[in-house]
Parts: C-alpha cells; sequence; structure tokens
C-alpha cells in the first residue's frame, strides 16, 4: 500500500509519523514533571494541560483557514518553527509562567502544524483515488496507522531517555530534535504552490476562473460557507460523539482501573494494546471495509461498535485482575475507530468546497475539542454515579452519533 502511493503521500504520512513520536516522547511525561520536578499544585498541572489541549484542539480551525489562505507549506514549516522553540523552551522552562508560555506555544503549533497536513492527506487522498481507483479510506488508514505507530514509539523513545538519566529536559530536547528533521524534510520535499480545489471545474479547464473566485473569496465568507453547511455540521456532531467517547480512555477507564485493581497500574498496558491494535490492524480492516462499505456506513458502524464497548464493561464479568471489562471496552472502542475516522475524513472533501479545506478540517477538530470540553464536565459529574447508569449514559453518546451519521447521503466518501 505505502509502496503505491505516490510520494508526496508517502512524505505526509511519514511526517504524521514523525510528528507524534516528538510530541508522544515528551506528552506522557509532562504532568510528572509539572508536579514532582517543578512542584506545582495539582489544579496548575490540571490546568496547564488543559490549556495545551485549548491551544491545539481549539484553534485547528484557525490553522485551517491559514492554510486555505496561504497554502500548506508556509503553515506547516511555520508550525514546526514554533514547535522546536516551544520544546527548547519548556525544556529550560523553570516558572509557572514559562512554563504555561511553552505550552501554549507548543500547542499553537500544533494547531498550524495538522489542519494542513491532514488536509493535504484528505485532498491526495482523493487525487489517488480517481487516479487509480484505490479507495480513499485505504490511504487515510496508512494515515492513522502512521500517526499511531508514531503515538506508541514516542513513550518509548521519552522512557529510555529518562531511564538513561536524561531527565525530561533531554525528552524535549530530542522532540525538538525530531521536528528540525520534519522541517528541513518539508522545506526541501513539500511542494511551494498552493493547490487549486480539485473539483468538476478546475478539470473541465476552468482553473484560471477557480483561482480568480479563490483570490475575490473573504475569510467572512469562508467561515459562513463552512459553518452553514448543514451535511458538514451535521458530520461535526457525529464525529464529536466519538472524541467525548475516546476521551473516556483518559477519564471513565483510569476510574474502571482503578476500580477493578485497586491501582492505575495496569492502564499503560491497555494503552499499549490500543496503539498495538492500530498499528497491526489498520490497514486490513479498511481495505475489507472500504470495498464492502459506503464510508456512511462505516462511519455508522465504527460509532456502534463504540457504544457496544461502553454497553460492555457491566455486562462483563471481571477477568484476570479484573482487567477484562476495560480490556473490552478498549479493543471495541479502537476498532471502531479503526472504522470511523478514516471514513469521516474521507467524507470532509465531498462536503466542502476544495478552497475551504482547510478550514473545514480544522473545524471537524475545533467543534469536537468543544464537545469533548462539555463532555468531560458531564462524565466528571456521573463518576460517582451507578455503574450501570454512567456506562449506559456513554454508551448512548456514540449511539447518537451513530444516528446522526446515517442521516448523511450514503454517496458521500465515494467518487
Amino acid at each position: 500500500m505505502a509502496s503505491a502511493a505516490t510520494p508526496y503521500l508517502r512524505l505526509l504520512t511519514t511526517t504524521q509519523f514523525a510528528f507524534n513520536i516528538g510530541f508522544f516522547a515528551v506528552l506522557p511525561y509532562l504532568a510528572a514533571h509539572l508536579g514532582s520536578g517543578l512542584g506545582m499544585a495539582g489544579w496548575l498541572v490540571g490546568l496547564v494541560l488543559g490549556l495545551r489541549t485549548f491551544s491545539q484542539q481549539g484553534l485547528f480551525v484557525v490553522g485551517g483557514a491559514l492554510t486555505d489562505r496561504y497554502g500548506s507549506r508556509p503553515v506547516v514549516l511555520a508550525g514546526c518553527a514554533l514547535r522546536i522553540a516551544g520544546f527548547g523552551w519548556l525544556a529550560y522552562a523553570g516558572s509557572a509562567a514559562t512554563v504555561i508560555a511553552a505550552v501554549l506555544l507548543i500547542g499553537f503549533a500544533a494547531a498550524l502544524f495538522s489542519p494542513a497536513v491532514e488536509s493535504e492527506a484528505a485532498r491526495e487522498a482523493v487525487r489517488h483515488e480517481q487516479a487509480t481507483g484505490t479507495p480513499r479510506a485505504q490511504v487515510l488508514a496508512l494515515f492513522s496507522a502512521a500517526g499511531q505507530a508514531g503515538a506508541f514509539l514516542g513513550p518509548l523513545l521519552g522512557s529510555l531517555l529518562l531511564l538513561l538519566g536524561g531527565g525530561f529536559r533531554a525528552a524535549c530536547l530530542t522532540g525538538a530534535l525530531v521536528f528540525v528533521a520534519v522541517l528541513v524534510g518539508h522545506a526541501r520535499l513539500m511542494p511551494g504552490r498552493k493547490d487549486a480545489p480539485d473539483d468538476a471545474s478546475t478539470r473541465d479547464g476552468a482553473g484560471d476562473d477557480a483561482l480568480t473566485r479563490t483570490a475575490q473569496s473573504t475569510a467572512g465568507s469562508s467561515w459562513r460557507a463552512v459553518f452553514t453547511n448543514r451535511p458538514f455540521l451535521v458530520l461535526c456532531l457525529a464525529y464529536s460523539t466519538y472524541l467525548v467517547a475516546y476521551n473516556q480512555l483518559y477519564l471513565s477507564l483510569p476510574a474502571e482501573v482503578e476500580r477493578a485493581t485497586g491501582s492505575q497500574a495496569a492502564l499503560g498496558w491497555l494503552f499499549a494494546l490500543s496503539s498495538l491494535l492500530v498499528v497491526t490492524l489498520q490497514l486490513p480492516l479498511t481495505r475489507r471495509s472500504a470495498h464492502r462499505m459506503t464510508p456512511r456506513t462505516a462511519l455508522v458502524t465504527g460509532l456502534t461498535v463504540v457504544a457496544a464497548g461502553f454497553a460492555a464493561v457491566p455486562l462483563t464479568p471481571g477477568g484476570a485482575g479484573g482487567l477484562l471489562p476495560g480490556a473490552v471496552l478498549v479493543v471495541l472502542l479502537t476498532l471502531g475507530q479503526m472504522l470511523l475516522v478514516p471514513a469521516a475524513r474521507g467524507i470532509v472533501p465531498d462536503l466542502v468546497d476544495g478552497r475551504r479545506l482547510g478550514l473545514a478540517t480544522g473545524a471537524l477538530s475545533s467543534v469536537s475539542g468543544l464537545a469533548v470540553l462539555g463532555g468531560s464536565a458531564a462524565t466528571g459529574v456521573l463518576l460517582d454515579a451507578p455503574a450501570p447508569v454512567l456506562w449506559a449514559v456513554l454508551a448512548a453518546v456514540p449511539l447518537a452519533g451513530a444516528a446522526l451519521a446515517f442521516t448523511l447521503p450514503a454517496g458521500y466518501g465515494k467518487k
């Protein structure tokens, strides 16, 4: 699959892999560094982590809009430069103010970098589908699997650096070096043009008119066109229910593991299980589903499988060490994720004008980030509720998303 992809698709996929290695070599150890290393109070550690999430997910829409305006290359290069500066700053930050500033810079760097790379991957996946007949979901699955492989190897790299005595500073500087390599690679290999929309008007020879319309369009009209697009908003809401559910790996799952085993020591093994499933099964699963399901069906099925994972927790008997319910949740949630994420990303180019693909890609993440913020607060209230109530409510969220996704026309995601 990778050998059949274009050189540009291989660049984007390798980028996603390297991005997550550098990022996850640092992120899992940030909370411990802030608390134990710098002596920050628990509430301040939580604030710093929340600000990082907001400056990243919440501002994806800004990065997407800048991508549409200036093209992917300058936005990606700016994101890499800011990430290098942010990691370097965080390595030496010793006060709350400097840590917060460095973390905000790191988050904003991702808000620039990720929407640009993801929108380019979606655009190239559509072109590859048109040129070769390979379903776009397969290309986007490769992109997702590469990112998950980086997320799996990054913490191992960070752990190795800590075991060798380098400490948190070494992890930050190593992450910065990874982004130096990404910056150099993109400066040399990423096209310096802003892609025109790959729609019928351009293919019919009306490229000059399309470029003229692009130059005349205002930022306000782009935002209105995206945020008044009903099918796209339906997709955003459906996808948001998945991210609210996925966030339970960091909220409800730790509570379940601690309830079952008395500690959270086994949590890392469950995260490793999730990453390993994606790395090994993402491509064969998507290859099968892409030829047997429409993207809408894959999205609906994936959300339903996620819902089944939550519903199974109170129904699954405690197995070895009481971890069986949590393991069942992780397996089903991950399988659902592998079905729905490539399908959702593949639908976006069919819902919006190609000139606004960056903005739409960023908006998909930003809307979902806001939903996660509200969903996490609501889940926090439910953690003390009886287990059947908690898990039934959590199952209902992706199930509602599946119902929403079912209202999308079946043809979206295929050309």
